[in-house]
């Protein structure tokens, strides 16, 4: 049975704020996540079949995902629960405009510690297209993990797409971040990068960043979202740029950057051309399908149970 796309990384909890007592501490509510997870969350809304590789624990919330996840339709057979690590817990706190700020229970947590010999690689050989980030990239045994998958996914001829998903406090320096961040840009052929991670990078705007990508590290097609402004897109055929829907009220940004990428990749796929191959007009729909999927995930919380359903995206494209 073909997939259209596995993707390799992180389930873990999210806790996210829902109120806060007199002292200052959070009454939070727990929410299924992790960026893979919520990609892989959006593809299947919209019509695509999915597989996940990676690693919970075998305690409560760990069951609780991968019930989670089979129940979305993605494939779960990737994914191992291992009693001896317990599933990574992250705790978000939202700012008054639902921007927000993770820490992270992960010294060590399941997902990290996703070996080399327990990725699945008859999945990636389903796969049109593997996808990962850099949460499987701080540590090891997932980053050799990672790394091994990533080579295997690229002898096999599949389209490989990445998501740098900087998490600063989950890496020992800034420079360990760019390093991996680097390693992952120059195995992708599709990147969905933020202009926040570009300026990390390099110093630079989105829209240099995109044709640095496209011309310095072989990507094909690469989204530079813009937060709320919308996201930049280009491909070796031209570049654009898509505003977000106004009018929105955002109540918690978590998984909308996923959610794009998902919803993006729902959409490409859908077109049934190589990245390079994409028209301007082409990009310039999948990104607006991906800019109204992202912003309508907004206003509800989390991020795998966030996504909406097409009927809501198309009423606002």
């Amino acid at each position: 049975m073909m997939k259209d796309v596995v993707a390799l990384g992180e389930l873990l909890i999210d806790f996210a704020p829902v109120s806060t007592d007199a002292a200052g501490y959070p009454t939070v509510t727990a929410q299924p996540g992790g960026a893979p997870g919520n990609f892989l969350a959006a593809l299947q809304e919209y019509g695509c079949s999915t597989a996940m590789i990676g690693k919970v624990g075998d305690d409560a919330f760990g069951r609780l995902l991968i019930g989670t996840v089979a129940e979305k339709g993605i494939d779960t057979r990737g994914i191992v629960c291992d009693p001896n690590v317990f599933t990574t817990l992250a705790f978000v706190t939202l700012d008054a405009t639902g921007n927000r700020e993770f820490s992270f229970a992960r010294k060590p947590g399941a997902d990290t510690c996703l070996t080399a010999d327990e990725v699945n690689t008859a999945l990636i050989d389903e796969a049109k297209v593997f996808h990962f980030g850099t949460l499987s990239l701080t540590g090891e045994p997932a980053r050799s993990a990672t790394q091994k998958a990533v080579a295997y996914a690229k002898e096999q001829g599949k389209l490989i797409s990445f998501d740098p998903n900087l998490r600063k406090p989950l890496w020992p320096t800034e420079e360990a971040a760019k390093e991996q961040i680097e390693w992952g840009l120059h195995q992708a052929d599709i990147v969905k990068i933020s202009d926040e991670e570009i300026e990390f990078l390099w110093g630079i705007s989105p829209e240099e960043g995109a044709q640095k990508l496209l011309k310095e590290y072989g990507v094909s097609l690469v989204y530079a979202t813009l937060g709320p402004k919308g996201c930049h897109f280009a491909n070796p055929n031209g570049c654009g740029e898509v505003p977000s829907p106004t009018g929105l009220h955002v109540i918690d940004t978590t998984g909308a950057g996923d959610i794009f990428g998902g919803s993006a990749m729902s959409q490409f796929l859908k077109v049934g051309k190589a990245p390079a191959e994409l028209t301007v007009e082409e990009m310039r729909a999948i990104t607006r399908f991906a800019c109204c999927a992202a912003s309508l995930s907004t206003q509800t919380h989390g991020g795998i149970n966030s996504v909406p359903e097409e009927a809501a995206v198309r009423a606002i494209v």
